[in-house]
């Protein structure tokens, strides 16, 4: 549902006729990936955690995770729409654009932020739902809160006229939707009443916030630099050419809806992976990686070969440009590369995320954006070749893979020395 957002965006976007707005939209939406990619450890820090605490049967801390991060998104989300203008300011600093595109991209910004604190709160209940595997109210989320986001982009965008500022805000008020939603479903559930007062104690607990905040700094940075790396190809794109920046943009609206499909198994993986570290079963953890990595693999060249041989029907259905459309095919097969290494390394993600195995993702970051995407994605920059920035882009999927694997088994090995058979 998330992708089929995105791309009915595109869709009524690149229909107008000025590719200006879809332009400014990739290039807002560059701040707003920032943004709320770097507070997405709201959601992975707390599915990992009330995995495990589901694990060990310990319902006070699975309330007491909701609760408390909760109240830190909601802060958090605040200050953000507080900070709206000196927010946009550093931001569109930055990003490099034409007078028209970015008015566009300033309505787009103007109409999306109002939605930071739902988004964050949704991130915790989102979070929270996964911990607990229940997959069918994470469902019914996504279908109510993107549902709302293409009802409104139609009446916004194509029936009152509002371009890319309607289209900023029918995402902004499409998350509202689905924060109401999600809190109709945490009232709903059996709020065990008599445990408060123990969540009341140890809710701002010293020894507990140092540990999520522990958690949550490795994640926050694994996430900012993976956001700043995808950000800074839409924005190098843009120096490559209107023409590049379109064709980018539409490439990358397939990479993350590739990588929503991709996210759903990883999802899935970090959830078990919390559930079984807390059982401490290694061998249930080893054939869900194995079967996640598989999945996800599978799913991403599916669509990337699909979209190799048959990329005109599909992309024609996103935009009527014509000078975009036939600059497709020249980059198209980068797909398989970015996609099929993605799929392992979204997979790894989760398993990691699941065992709240922060710093190690971190690490992996640090080695596959530093060393790997900006020294390749400058040289793109610098020769004015599209290709090799697709190349800086190939090689930090490849080495999120490699560095990652290289962990797993020892993470294994440090379970089974930890497990209840070993000490025994």
């Amino acid at each position: 549902m998330v992708p089929l957002a995105g791309l009915i965006d595109t869709a009524f976007l690149g229909h107008l006729s000025d590719v200006r707005y879809l332009n400014g939209v990739a290039l807002a939406s560059v701040i707003f990936n920032v943004i709320y990619w770097s507070f997405n450890f709201f959601r992975m820090g707390t599915t990992g955690p009330v995995a495990q605490a589901v694990g060990r049967g310990d319902e006070t801390d699975v309330w007491l995770i909701l609760g408390r991060n909760s109240l830190l998104a909601l802060g958090t989300g605040l200050a953000v729409l507080a900070l709206r203008q000196p927010i946009a300011a550093v931001g569109f600093y930055f990003l490099q654009m034409g007078p028209d595109v970015r008015e566009a991209a300033i309505a787009f910004y103007d109409g999306r932020v109002i939605g930071a604190p739902a988004v964050l709160l949704n991130f915790v209940l989102l979070g929270w739902l996964l911990g607990r595997s229940k997959g069918r109210q994470v469902v019914w989320l996504a279908v109510v809160g993107n549902s709302g986001n293409i009802l409104l982009d139609y009446w916004f965008i194509v029936r009152f006229g509002w371009g890319s500022y309607g289209a900023g805000l029918a995402t902004a008020l499409s998350q509202y939707v689905m924060l109401a939603v999600g809190v109709g479903i945490v009232v709903r559930s059996t709020i065990p009443w008599q445990l408060w007062p123990q969540i009341k104690e140890k809710l701002w607990r010293p020894a507990e916030l140092r540990a999520l905040f522990g958690l949550n700094r490795d994640i926050l940075i694994r996430t900012l630099l993976l956001v700043l790396a995808m950000s800074s190809f839409t924005n190098f794109s843009s120096s490559l050419g209107e023409t590049v920046l379109g064709v980018n943009a539409l490439l990358m609206q397939v990479v993350l809806m590739s990588a929503h499909f991709m996210d759903g198994v990883a999802l899935a993986v970090e959830s078990y992976a919390g559930k079984f570290y807390g059982q401490r079963s290694v061998n249930d953890l080893t054939w869900l990686l194995l079967l996640g990595a598989g999945g996800s693999v599978f799913l991403g060249l599916a669509i990337a070969l699909t979209l190799i041989i048959w990329p005109i029907p599909f992309f024609s259905l996103l935009t009527s440009h014509s000078q975009l459309l036939t600059q497709i095919p020249t980059y198209v097969l980068w797909l398989i590369p970015v996609l099929g290494f993605g799929g392992v390394a979204f997979t790894l993600d989760g398993y990691f995320l699941g065992l709240t195995a922060g710093r190690t993702l971190r690490n992996s970051i640090l080695v596959s954006v530093l060393l790997g995407f900006f020294p390749l994605a400058l040289v793109a920059l610098r020769l004015n070749s599209p290709q090799m920035l697709w190349l800086s882009l190939a090689v930090l999927m490849a080495l999120r893979t490699v560095t990652l694997i290289r962990q797993v088994p020892i993470m294994n090995q440090r379970l089974l020395m930890r497990s209840p058979e070993a000490a025994s």
